[in-house]
């Protein structure tokens, strides 16, 4: 197994401020790897036992050993001799300090994205495009928070020439400290929209907390923002850094004409770039999409590629599971939207679920983290629904008692309300029928994944 370049225990040591405790002789082995749950521990690599409110990860460093970890971090003293570890005060700070290290050790371009809304899927388009021509490294999962991008940032190899990396934050100074260890050479903010406004208060707020984003990268950097979104138009320089922005107004550098929906088959598109233009197909459906190819495209356009080389990229993409994901039963087709839910992505899959054809049955539930503003704005998307082609509208949780209330204003035909998912459950035979086409869209809190799941084995 390849080891970590430069990452010996003893450089590992010193970058994150901890002390070492072993084998002299091991001092200047290599790891081949970092990991925080004790079951994937493989030969070679760093542990990292973080103190949950269940677990604590420390009971495990017995086990790690034997199944062939090199080191461990602890924040205690342990009572070994013959196996290495690293004594830290914090293994969270400590991974920071070890990722931003091993950034500084590697040759791959890192793309930083952010953004309110669509930050996943703008990843999975980048990647998919640049992995036509590139040794693409992506963010897995939902790992873009303070520990998964860190860990992100780790898995990166010497093969590998792009990284493209999420960046999600809650609050003020995490993009900051984010930024910091990945040091990005390209950054990506997708919109500034009503999230985690609990701590951000507004939208300026969050624009503010996105924006620390250009606190570490690279003083070239290549910056990519959406025009269409009133307050990243306002972001007008930043020092030495290239600005592109893309949308559908023909004065931006990149933008789309020609824009076909396919309903949930995707969007076939024409994408002009600086007098340039292409035809292409998105095989994953929601006209949001179409921004994400274009986003795609400034980056690529930026490293080199040529437009058939965009396209094989933008064709060759694959949906990913809770993010307008399509499943097609033998009684129903699924768009699956449950993994995260908030104004603008709830807005989006209710449009996509209207352009399609068939019996339309859209199950939203709660949106959480909105902050004070939480009810008003569950009201604006019962507005949005009862203007939309819905043929059945249901409402689930305690929230979204005031989307129902809405809604009912105008219309009350195939209009439901469940206060509990079980409750939905225990009547979904009697609402929905085969052929329907059914969004099941909510934050993830509500686990909706549960529905998908009856509804895909039903």
């Amino acid at each position: 197994m390849d080891t970590l370049k430069n990452m010996t225990l003893s450089n590992i040591a010193k970058a994150c401020d901890g002390t070492y405790f072993g084998p002299d002789n091991l001092k200047e082995a290599k790891i081949t790897g970092v990991e925080k749950d004790s079951r994937l521990i493989e030969k070679g690599y760093l542990y990292l036992p973080f103190v949950g409110n269940v677990v604590d990860g420390h009971d495990f460093i017995t086990q790690v050993f034997e199944k062939g970890a090199l080191c461990t971090l602890s924040e205690r003293q342990l009572d070994i001799t013959d196996k290495p570890y690293i004594l830290v005060e914090s293994v969270g700070v400590a991974l920071k300090k070890i990722a931003a290290f091993y950034r500084e050790q590697i040759s791959a371009k890192i793309i930083g994205i952010t953004g309110s809304v669509g930050k996943t899927s703008t990843k999975e388009m980048i990647a998919s495009v640049l992995s036509e021509k590139f040794d693409v490294h992506k963010t897995a999962g939902n790992y873009n928070n303070e520990i998964g991008m860190p860990l992100t940032i780790l898995q990166i190899r010497e093969h590998h020439e792009i990284g493209v990396i999420e960046m999600g934050i809650s609050d003020f100074s995490e993009m900051h400290r984010l930024s910091e260890v990945a040091k990005p050479d390209i950054c990506v903010i997708t919109n500034i929209g009503d999230c985690h406004l609990e701590n951000l208060k507004d939208r300026d707020g969050v624009l503010k907390a996105k924006s620390e984003i250009f606190d570490f990268a690279k003083d070239n950097a290549f910056v990519v923002l959406n025009g269409d979104d009133e307050k990243l138009a306002t972001v007008k320089s930043l020092g030495n850094r290239i600005i592109e922005f893309y949308g559908n107004n023909s004065n931006r550098d990149i933008f789309a004409t020609n824009v076909e929906t396919l309903g949930i088959f995707g969007t076939k598109v024409s994408i002009n770039y600086k007098g340039e233009s292409f035809d292409t197909q998105i095989p994953v459906p929601g006209a949001h999409m179409v921004n994400h190819a274009l986003c795609a495209t400034c980056i690529a356009k930026y490293l080199g590629m040529t437009n058939d080389e965009i396209d094989k990229g933008i064709r060759a993409l694959n949906p990913i599971e809770g993010r307008n994901k399509v499943i097609k039963t033998d009684r129903y087709t699924l768009i699956d939207s449950c993994y995260n839910a908030n104004p603008m992505s709830m807005k989006s899959s209710i449009d996509t679920l209207s352009e399609t054809k068939g019996r339309r049955v859209a199950i939203l539930g709660d949106m959480f983290e909105l902050g004070e503003n939480t009810a008003d704005l569950h009201r604006q998307i019962g507005k949005y629904a009862a203007t939309k082609s819905l043929d059945v509208i249901v409402c689930v949780g305690e929230l979204s008692k005031n989307i129902y209330n809405e809604i009912q204003k105008m219309r009350t035909d195939d209009l439901y309300y469940f206060a509990t998912k079980e409750d939905l459950i225990n009547e979904l035979d009697k609402i929905i029928k085969n052929d329907d086409i059914i969004l099941v869209k909510a934050s993830n809190g509500m686990k909706f994944k549960e529905l998908i799941k009856i509804l895909t084995e039903g």
